[in-house]
């Protein structure tokens, strides 16, 4: 039964194809013979208690000189028979919690919202790894800038990083006794006012930093280890590390195992877990990336995986 697939995501206009797993999902929606429905930014609304979208009927195809076509925009209500998929990136301010308001009332309404609202307001992405404290390095989460200096001078090395950053934006390695520690630490907590998280260094990270992704729970049999290039200490794609496609360790298993039925039973149906050698670092709920890179390096179909799940959770 065809279904009407609705994307929240930033300007289409703007994407690469070629790492853009939200243009891998609607690729393979269009290809089973779904509806795709293009969500204008900023038009999700409330009249009258119904959520409601501005949108456009939207076709794509996997050519980088054109890959969408919109047609005339238009308002839809949500209800039944349709999946909403929530693909804006971070930052999770407060417009990004109202949107998840909005589709909250979407799923009150009938709507499938990939992913669940509820979880991707009680997921801050970093903060979420520490619900599986026996996955995690070494810790803290503080606005202390004492408390963090103590933690860096305790553990010789760390990476401090503020909760709500993307891309490797605004992450640190720093080390005891280092000179610019305490002006770090006063950026990064805005003088004692922000939470930030600092975390033992994990030299591992010279290996890669591994996306693992998580399908209604399930790992994929491959990850994405983002390797730092050049001097580089960062392994984010967004900050010029190289992706390299492995299978999955035993380990990177163990930590699936430990986190997978959580995020299942949550309705969280699309995951990306970061792990560094045998630590679990954080868990992604907003848009986790990885599908283009992995179907490519190994032949396989996530999104398809992803559908599989989706058409049985509305029994399409």
């Amino acid at each position: 039964m065809p279904l009407d697939i609705v994307v929240v995501m930033d300007p289409i206009g703007s994407i690469k194809i070629a790492k853009d797993s939200t243009f891998a999902m609607l690729l393979e929606a269009q290809r089973r013979g779904h509806r795709l429905h293009y969500v204008r930014p900023g038009g999700l609304s409330v009249r009258d208690g119904a959520a409601e979208a501005i949108v456009a009927p939207l076709r794509v195809r996997d050519d980088k000189n054109g890959w969408f076509e919109l047609g005339e925009f238009a308002t839809l209500r949500f209800g039944p028979g349709q999946v909403v998929l929530m693909r804006k990136d971070p930052p999770v301010d407060s417009e990004y919690i109202h949107d998840t308001q909005i589709l909250g009332l979407a799923q009150n309404a009938g709507a499938l919202i990939v992913n669940d609202p509820q979880g991707l307001r009680d997921y801050n992405e970093k903060l979420a790894a520490l619900l599986f404290p026996q996955c995690c390095p070494p810790t803290l989460v503080s606005r202390d800038p004492a408390a963090l200096k103590a933690f860096v001078n305790e553990h010789t090395d760390a990476v401090l990083k503020p909760l709500d950053g993307m891309g490797g934006r605004s992450i640190f390695r720093a080390r005891a006794g280092e000179a610019n520690l305490n002006v770090i630490l006063e950026t990064l907590t805005q003088g004692g006012h922000s939470l930030a998280m600092a975390q033992r260094y994990l030299p591992e990270i010279t290996d890669g930093d591994k996306r693992i992704l998580l399908v209604d729970g399930e790992p994929v049999d491959y990850c994405l280890a983002r390797i730092p290039q050049g001097d580089e200490f960062r392994g984010n794609l967004a900050a010029g590390g190289r992706g390299e496609g492995r299978p999955l360790s035993e380990r990177d298993r163990w930590i699936a195992a430990q986190v997978g039925p959580e995020m299942k039973r949550r309705g969280m149906l699309f995951v990306g877990l970061d792990a560094i050698g045998d630590y679990l670092t954080e868990v992604n709920v907003t848009s986790p990336t990885c599908i283009r890179e992995l179907d490519a390096q190994f032949g396989i179909n996530i999104a398809g995986l992803l559908f599989d799940a989706i058409e049985r959770r509305i029994g399409a």
